[in-house]
């Protein structure tokens, strides 16, 4: 509620700035193409795992030259340690939610087809942040997506990467940054407020302090090196799952 008085505040105080410089924003940034290489393979030699990794920019690699480097490459790496990991990407830049459910549906559209899956890794909600999409949309998106892995995908563990501190990107002036930083603290309680509702769903936090070099030349998507400390931090999280209580 905190959180939410002060972003209604801030629009009040503010707004024709803001307006203006998520107009300039949009116009000056830095547009990076998507990591290329494979989105599908196996390995390793443990203990299958089925996986898939969907969502935005972020899953997609954005910022980073190969996939092997990206968000998605150096978890399965993590992963294919201890599993065989038959692993996929979904993703696409300028996914929000809404997307993303449209994106599963095209690629998983066979009737009557159950999809088996272990693992599913989320990396949704900047787009829905910039897009000024309110909590209860988002949340419902959410449990659209959730709904649907249950269902088709043999319920499997699902993993959501929490929204990052956009108060923290560097592409980002003041005070537009703080205004969407707290936007997306919104959006993560949502998101937190709907995955109470779903045992084998998580939401996966860093405590750790978003720095510049973790940043990609855009000043919007994670590095290599941010990709990869993300990385370390989902895999943790599904070697030992929060217990919901």
């Amino acid at each position: 509620m905190f959180i939410t008085l002060r972003w209604i505040i801030l629009t009040v105080i503010c707004w024709p700035l803001l307006l203006w410089q998520g107009k300039r924003a949009r116009k000056l940034a830095l547009r990076l193409p998507e990591a290329a290489g494979p989105r599908s393979g196996v390995l390793g030699n443990g203990e299958p795992l089925r996986l898939l990794i969907c969502g935005d920019s972020v899953a997609a690699g954005v910022g980073i030259a190969q996939q092997q480097q990206a968000f998605s490459g150096q978890l399965v790496e993590l992963l294919a340690k201890r599993h065989q990991v038959n692993w996929q990407l979904a993703a696409k830049t300028g996914l929000d939610s809404t997307g993303l459910n449209n994106l599963l549906q095209q690629l998983y559209s066979h009737s009557n087809a159950i999809y088996q899956l272990d693992l599913v890794v989320v990396s949704i909600g900047v787009n829905d942040v910039t897009a000024l999409h309110s909590k209860p949309e988002f949340q419902q998106q959410i449990k659209t997506l959730l709904t649907r892995l249950a269902s088709d995908f043999t319920n499997p563990q699902v993993l959501f990467s929490a929204i990052p501190p956009m108060q923290h990107f560097t592409a980002l002036p003041s005070p537009l940054n703080f205004w969407l930083g707290l936007k997306a603290g919104m959006l993560n309680q949502a998101l937190a407020s709907e995955l109470k509702n779903w045992p084998k769903a998580q939401l996966v936090y860093s405590n750790l302090a978003l720095t510049a070099d973790m940043l990609a030349a855009d000043g919007f998507h994670p590095s290599a090196k941010g990709s990869r400390i993300w990385a370390q931090i989902l895999a943790e999280a599904i070697v030992s799952p929060k217990t919901k209580t």
